[in-house]
């Protein structure tokens, strides 16, 4: 079913910046001392902890929303998530007044799973570690008719996600800086993805980082064997926006072809990034959120003297 997409391309991520303008909040570039001294570097925080629904989802969610026909939105939106993207398209789907239905697992934590039904959304719970959730999102298609809009294997998604990084790309521009570096958590690879691509047509010289959890790290492994790479499922859950079972059939060629390298954290880093960014940055992050922050912190790659963007990619952490 994937493989019927037509794969993004960098101009498609400008495309969904003027699309999107308007819907979703324009995240500000945060610089903090604290942080540029403990790595010696020049670190641009891109925080879309501050985005609505807590996470960056919102931005390709809204983007495949809207490039669907008001019928396909009338028939109603289905997807499967363990939160953040369930939620965004909850939030979505009510802005454009389309239904939708969200495949969670049932060990999502609470705030995601409240917050995605505080939207109006259809909540169907499933075993993470049992279940198949991509064929209980294709069995509810075929029997309602609704668009099925994946959480990172989907063009309009990936182009969507891309956007923050051409808002991080202009704002340093404007601060008469050039990103170097970028560290971007990875999952499935739609938001790293998304990122590579819009870097290509306005940054093309920034090496992009994939920052995975211990024990989820397929997209690091799928860049250095070449091909995709299935996880265990065996790993810590703590990260639990980022434990996509291997990379998309759709985000694995474009990271294979733009990405420097896949990096791994631990739970404790990411801990200390989470503590790090409540305390010198003033923002909740939620584990899976935090991991780019880990990697800089724990000097995953020499960034000494360098301009570093991260991303935090979602706050949605129950306190």
């Amino acid at each position: 079913m994937t493989m019927d997409f037509t794969p993004p391309v960098p101009t498609d991520t400008l495309l969904a910046a003027a699309r999107i303008a308007g819907h979703v909040v324009r995240t500000p570039m945060l610089r903090n001392t604290a942080l540029d001294r403990a790595t010696g570097a020049t670190i641009l925080v891109k925080p879309e902890v501050l985005q609505r629904t807590g996470s960056f989802k919102l931005r390709g969610a809204t983007n495949a929303l809207l490039r669907l026909t008001p019928e396909q939105r009338a028939a109603g939106i289905v997807t499967y998530s363990s939160g953040n993207h369930g939620q965004a398209i909850a939030c979505a789907a009510a802005a454009l007044g389309a239904t939708a239905t969200i495949v969670m697992p049932a060990d999502a934590p609470a705030i995601k799973r409240d917050a995605t039904a505080a939207w109006g959304a259809n909540i169907v719970t499933y075993d993470r570690l049992r279940d198949d959730r991509e064929a209980i999102g294709r069995k509810i298609q075929a029997e309602t008719g609704a668009t099925l809009v994946p959480p990172y294997d989907h063009p309009d998604v990936i182009a969507g996600q891309g956007t923050l990084a051409l808002e991080l790309a202009a704002d340093a521009k404007e601060a008469g800086l050039a990103l170097d570096i970028l560290f971007v958590p990875a999952g499935g690879g739609g938001l790293i993805a998304g990122c590579a691509l819009g870097l290509a047509a306005v940054s093309p010289a920034t090496k992009i980082y994939a920052v995975e959890p211990q024990g989820w790290d397929d997209t690091g492994r799928s860049l250095r064997s070449g091909q995709r790479e299935r996880n265990d499922m065996q790993g810590s859950t703590l990260c639990d926006a980022l434990l996509a079972p291997m990379p998309g059939a759709l985000t694995f060629p474009i990271n294979q072809k733009h990405l420097a390298g896949g990096l791994t954290v631990t739970d404790e880093e990411v801990h200390a990034a989470q503590a790090f960014a409540a305390r010198h940055l003033k923002l909740v992050v939620e584990p899976g959120g935090a991991v780019a922050l880990a990697a800089l912190l724990a000097e995953k790659i020499d960034t000494a003297g360098k301009t570093v963007g991260i991303v935090l990619s979602g706050g949605n952490a129950d306190i």
